[in-house]
């Protein structure tokens, strides 16, 4: 009987063994070498540059162009050079007002890392931080909506229903939208 525990026990050993060998590493690994722990290279890149990184999806999912799209898509949209002119305007403010967003929300990440990294968050820290990027988050996001928000406003609603066909979407919702149809 002694025998055979020693040989259930030694199975058991070796199986676990064996699995902690196949245990996947976590999904998470690597990224301790970021130097701003919760930002990838690309985000960073993304929120110095003004980037939209998904922040205004309700907007451009639901009929409301984004700027740089519709600059993009501007020949296959037939804008007028008044139209241009003013979604150039409007890329160019919502970029003066994001930038300095994106580089305060990448100092507030910075300086919650480096409080983990140096053991010294506490509470109140920790509750101060997390409100400012917080705060900061919602104020990008908000300026990225409200950008598309406004590029509606200065389109037609075939242009906006081209738009959405031109950007794949089955149905953008754009309908009615436009300087016509919008309040």
């Amino acid at each position: 009987m002694y025998r055979a525990w020693i040989v259930i026990a030694a199975t058991l050993a070796a199986a676990d063994a064996a699995q902690a060998q196949h245990t996947p590493a976590s999904p998470y690994t690597g990224l301790e070498a970021r130097p701003v722990k919760a930002l990838s290279d690309e985000q960073i890149a993304d929120l110095r540059a003004g980037r939209g990184m998904g922040l205004a999806l309700p907007a451009e999912l639901n009929g409301y162009p984004g700027p740089i799209h519709v600059l993009e898509l501007g020949a296959k949209l037939a804008l007028t050079g008044e139209q241009r002119t003013r979604v150039e305007e409007l890329h160019m403010a919502m970029r003066a007002e994001t930038v300095p967003l994106g580089e305060r929300l990448i100092a507030q990440e910075t300086d919650l890392d480096r409080q983990f990294a140096t053991k010294s968050v506490t509470s109140a820290s920790l509750q101060a931080a997390t409100a400012d990027i917080g705060a900061t988050q919602g104020a990008l996001r908000g300026a990225h909506l409200r950008y598309h928000l406004s590029t509606l406003d200065v389109l037609t609603p075939e242009q906006v229903r081209r738009y959405g066909e031109l950007r794949g979407y089955q149905a953008s919702g754009g309908q009615g939208h436009g300087r016509k149809g919008h309040h």
